[in-house]
Parts: structure tokens; sequence; C-alpha cells
């Protein structure tokens, strides 16, 4: 941990407001290639817990998501900490019979992706900033304002404090005082639904797989832990949501257990339990002069296919590359020109994202017999479709499309 010294303003080439999972990633990639980084965040990682403790919030990572935990230096280290391997995924509607089964197998891959805990991750690139002797953690800080200079941005910090920067990336997730601050607009909407999260014991093996099934009121998803644990993400209305934050700990397993419709067996156990309000957000513009956003600070999305963190991780591998290629082509990497590379490489993709999910999830939430008649005869068709449904897999693992190079192969080498 290290505090503002007094005097005159330290100068960096950017300061990224943020250091959870987005922000301490981005920090790694662009300490790395020799910029000076500060990151700010008003908490630092939790460093040890107890070895059958589960954290309430876990991410489901993909395999691009990997590759940039690799190629960044923390995936090993995750690794000893804890990571859980989902080789399945099977998909199911409440309203009938319809049915998707996704497996590693089919796609000649060892796994469709991991469960790890957001502490575990946040902790390992944490980890790898303390390592680099370009950046400089500013923790516990918080900012009380920016000015964005024509040629050098200044943060005020709540302490009294000042730097100054070429560029501010606000990695402060969804209600960003960074983008606040810049004045950049969001639009979304809420989806009256929270989501009650908890990690349970069921009675029968969850055998490596990610379980789902879509009740009339949301998404029900069983993310496989260790132990046979599972993290459950319960999407509900508010009210009812609340209703199973307040019960005994035997009745909301019963309750999970019928919502299951049993898959797993009885739930046996859960740990504690939390809500978290649900919608959708995008923010009008990425970037603006001396200023980027990233991960939920730009966007946010509807949990049901665990894409948030994904989308922000690849957020920060095409803001590392653009930024180290104006740099290595002798151009302004700061300049507004060259953010705009960035906003373009990741905004389309982040809107169909937000939009796929959108509609996924009003379309599970019609309680409407036609509708799910038809729900249940896509899930079928789209499940024997054997190259439709690789194709969709090998997408949502981030396996195609063009992707930024942190996010290809792990290279292996000197750290």
């Amino acid at each position: 941990m290290t505090e503002q010294d007094s005097g005159t303003a330290e100068v960096f080439d950017l300061a990224i407001v943020g250091g959870g999972m987005v922000g301490a990633a981005l920090g790694c990639a662009l300490g790395r290639e020799g910029f000076k980084v500060a990151v700010i965040d008003p908490h630092e990682p939790q460093r040890h817990w107890p070895a059958d403790e589960v954290d309430l919030r876990v991410s489901a990572l993909t395999r691009s998501s990997q590759r940039i935990l690799q190629n960044l230096g923390a995936w090993e280290r995750m690794v000893a900490l804890g990571v859980s391997p989902y080789r399945e995924m099977r998909v199911w509607d409440a309203s009938g019979r319809g049915s998707i089964h996704f497996d590693a197998a089919d796609l000649g891959e060892p796994d469709l992706g991991h469960i790890v805990e957001n502490r575990v991750t946040r902790l390992a690139l944490w980890e790898g900033l303390e390592a680099l002797p370009g950046v400089r953690l500013f923790c516990p800080s918080g900012v009380a304002g920016i000015d964005l200079g024509a040629v050098r941005c200044r943060l005020d910090f709540e302490d009294g404090g000042t730097i100054e920067a070429r560029l501010v990336v606000g990695a402060d997730g969804r209600g960003s005082r960074v983008r606040e601050l810049a004045g950049i607009a969001t639009h979304g909407w809420g989806y009256d639904q929270h989501a009650v999260v908890a990690t349970v014991a069921p009675e029968l093996s969850h055998r490596e797989t990610a379980w789902q099934r879509f009740l009339p009121t949301g998404p029900l998803a069983f993310l496989p832990l260790r132990e046979g644990r599972c993290s459950i993400v319960w999407s509900t209305s508010p009210a009812e949501a609340q209703r199973l934050l307040a019960l005994d700990d035997d009745a909301f397993c019963d309750e999970l257990t019928d919502a299951s419709a049993a898959a797993l067996g009885r739930i046996r156990g859960t740990g504690p339990r939390a809500v978290f309000p649900l919608r959708l957000q995008h923010a009008d513009s990425y970037v603006g002069p001396g200023l980027s956003l990233v991960g939920d600070a730009a966007h946010a999305v509807h949990p049901l296919a665990g894409q948030g963190v994904n989308l922000g991780f690849l957020d920060a591998a095409a803001l590392a590359e653009v930024l180290c290629d104006a740099r290595g082509a002798g151009r302004d990497w700061a300049e507004l020109s060259t953010l705009r590379r960035y906003e373009r490489a990741r905004k389309g993709g982040n809107l169909s994202m937000l939009a796929a999910m959108d509609g996924f999830k009003r379309l599970f939430g019609m309680d409407n017999s036609a509708f799910a008649l038809l729900r249940n005869l896509g899930l079928d068709l789209v499940d024997a479709s054997g190259p439709l449904k690789a194709m969709l897999a090998r997408r949502a693992m981030g396996l195609t499309g063009e992707l930024p190079r942190l996010a290809r192969p792990w290279r292996p080498g000197p750290q």
C-alpha cells in the first residue's frame, strides 16, 4: 500500500480509477509494457480466507479471459488459490421439456470455462501489480474530482492529495464516479429483478456441469465449485428475493430444491445469502479527451450468461493493445483519435451481447403458452443442430471473432 506524497503532483502516463478485476488487469497489461501507471481504489483485496470458505461473488471465466490472465501471469496463482472447471452445461425451460446440452468434449476442448471467486482473480492480479516497478497503488484512496486538461489530467483525492496523468481510465463499476465527473450519460433500464446468491451443498454430484433452469420469474443457475458445492444465482422479482433472503436455511433449501426440479437432488445446506439488483446499462461514449471507460463503467449486462467480467477483460485487453500500438508507431497514444480505435473495437460487440442477453431474458420471461412452445422447440432444434450448437459454444467461450492479442493463445516465456 502506498500513500500520496505531499508537494508537487506526481505525473503518470495513466491513472486507473478502480482496482477491481478489470482495472487491475489493465494495470498489469500496461505496466508490463513500460507505462507508468497509477491504480486508485478505496479497498485492498482480501488476502487471506479460510480454506473451506467460498466467496459469494464468483464469475464464470471464458477461455478468452483465461488466456488474458495467463498472458498477464496471473492464471498460475489463481489455480493455486482455487479455480473450478466446468466441462458441460445443461439448460432447460421450466415451462416445457425443451433443453440444450453443451459438452466440451464435443468441441475438442478440456472444459467450457472456469468458475472462480472474484477475490481469487483480484488478488492474483493485484499481486502482479505490486511486482511491477512502473505501477503505483493508491489504496485506500478515492477520487474527489477530475480536471480533464488538454495536456494532462488532474485527479484530486478525497484525502487532499493530487496526481496528474495523460489519460484517466474509469474502471470503477456500474456507478462510476469517473463517468459521472466526465459528464458521460448512460442509457438502460432496471429489470425489476434481483439476484439471490449463495453457496449450497446439493445431494448429488454436480459432475463439473453448469446447470441453468429458466423459471417464469427469471433464470436459476447452479455453478460448480470444489468439494461438490455450487454457487447459485437465482434471478427473481425484488419482493420474492427479499422473501427468499428472509427464510431460514432449511426452508430456503426446500424452495431451491423445488425450483431446480431436484436436478441435483435435495439441497442439503446453504451458506450466507445476499441479494443484488439487476439492470442493463450502457454508456453513450466509452472515451473522451483524456478519458476512457472499461468494464461495468461502460456497460452492465444481465448475468444469465455470466458475460459481465469477460466483456470487461476484453475491454482491458483491447485498450492496452490500442495504446501500445499507437506508442509503437510513434503516434500520440493518449489523443482522442487513438482512443476512438478502442471504442470502435469494443462498443459494437458489447452492444450485441447486451442486446442478446436482454432478448433472452425477455423471451424466457414471457408467461405465454405460445411463446413457451416456441422456446422449447427452439432449444430442442439448437440442441439437435451440431454445427450451430458448436458455433454458439465457441463464441461464448471467446474462441472466435476478432480478439485482442492478449486474448489469443497463451504465449509462455519470460514474464
